[in-house]
């Protein structure tokens, strides 16, 4: 699938190759061993559960245990090496996961979190993931000349070689990460003061530079070439300012952040069955953004908004996706409280001329009824004189 995913199975084979030669000696190796399974001199069921004992004794999550297991399937599968999935399944015995509830975080929690963050950087990108609910090598795959931060509402494109399903998309942006998004451009692309020391004569030196804006550029990339022209940044020769770093190579640098942020804040625990993984993550707030559209009525509109396939059959046009946004932006804002203020005393004004429109209606059906109550008394009057008058006659 790509560079990564390559360097995973490599690792994998790798780490199977060291199960071989601890079990069949150093002079084995996995082409040996393919060889030798061709010609029957091993037994594939028995050597995939040996596998599978090894990799128990070595304190692995079970759901990368299966992965391994299932990937050294593949392989001796993809070499013509024939494995019967009901033997597999009787001969094999993968231990079951252990499903822990994932930590569930609210609105609150977002704010106490982007409070704590130290730098513009994280802070943005926090809140970025928090009210679109992208993963996180989505949001750091984005270029400068993806947003559209003039439009209402204003939207960010990912390309589909950063999505999982392999396919370009949009997703809104509300108006206080539009804000956040020109504040933090703003601060990236400001004139600073740098101070070198010249080669040759070993003074320091100050200059001040202004890095040149690139469309091209990823939003979260800070690194500038040092090449980087002088006072005024209008020098077409020193265009790669920020360097063509990879978004993947980005994705630890903010992890580490993140997670001293959890930790200064009182909210970086562990996970009980692994030491490793703490209980809330960057995709904690992938959970947050799709669970808040949800409760809000719009499932299937929420597995748009982050990316899944969804139903087949659920369609909207761009601008009726638009209106719904603007419905849910709302729930998805956190530091912005002037807006939140403002759109609360609006709902408040609907409520109450809802209520008074409400009360005039109830009345008015009260009047209905009382004049319904008088007909009905005159009609009864009338059908007695009615009778009264047929018995005189008779």
């Amino acid at each position: 699938m790509n560079g990564q995913t390559a360097n995973e199975y490599h690792a994998r084979l790798l780490n199977y190759e060291k199960f071989l030669i601890s079990r069949f000696g150093e002079d084995m190796s996995i082409d040996k061993f393919v060889i030798g399974l061709k010609e029957g001199k091993f037994d594939t069921y028995e050597v995939l559960s040996d596998y599978c004992i090894y990799l128990q004794d070595s304190n692995i999550h079970t759901s990368t245990l299966k992965q391994r297991v299932v990937t050294i399937r593949n392989f001796l599968e993809f070499n013509d090496i024939d494995i019967s999935p009901r033997k597999f399944k009787i001969k094999i015995r993968l231990p079951k996961n252990i499903k822990r509830n994932k930590e569930a975080i609210d609105k609150d929690d977002i704010i106490n979190i982007l409070n704590s963050c130290s730098d513009i950087k994280l802070k943005t990108y926090v809140m970025f993931l928090a009210s679109t609910g992208l993963r996180a090598v989505e949001a750091l795959s984005i270029r400068v000349k993806d947003l559209d931060l003039e439009s209402y509402p204003a939207k960010v494109t990912i390309r589909g070689e950063y999505t999982k399903t392999k396919v370009d998309r949009y997703v809104f942006l509300t108006r206080e990460m539009v804000q956040q998004f020109k504040k933090w451009l703003d601060y990236k692309y400001r004139t600073r003061r740098i101070c070198n020391r010249d080669k040759k004569t070993g003074q320091l030196i100050d200059e001040y530079r202004t890095p040149e804006k690139d469309p091209n550029h990823l939003i979260f990339s800070l690194r500038y070439n040092k090449n980087i022209n002088k006072n005024t940044g209008n020098n077409k020769n020193n265009k790669d300012i920020f360097t063509r770093s990879q978004p993947q190579n980005n994705y630890y640098n903010m992890i580490s952040r993140f997670e001293k942020t959890l930790d200064r804040n009182g909210m970086g625990s562990r996970e009980e069955s692994n030491e490793n993984r703490r209980k809330i993550t960057l995709h904690t707030f992938r959970r947050f953004a799709k669970t808040t559209i949800s409760d809000l009525g719009y499932a299937d509109y929420s597995e748009w908004f982050i990316g899944h396939s969804g139903s087949t059959y659920w369609r909207k046009k761009d601008n009726e996706k638009a209106e719904i946004f603007k419905k849910i932006e709302p729930y998805l804002t956190f530091l912005n409280m002037q807006q939140l203020n403002r759109q609360g005393a609006d709902l408040e004004t609907k409520i109450e001329e809802l209520q008074d429109v409400n009360q005039v209606l109830r009345e008015k059906d009260k009047m209905k009824e009382d004049v319904i109550a008088n007909l009905s008394d005159k009609l009864i009057m009338l059908s007695e004189r009615l009778d009264a008058v047929e018995r005189s006659t008779k």
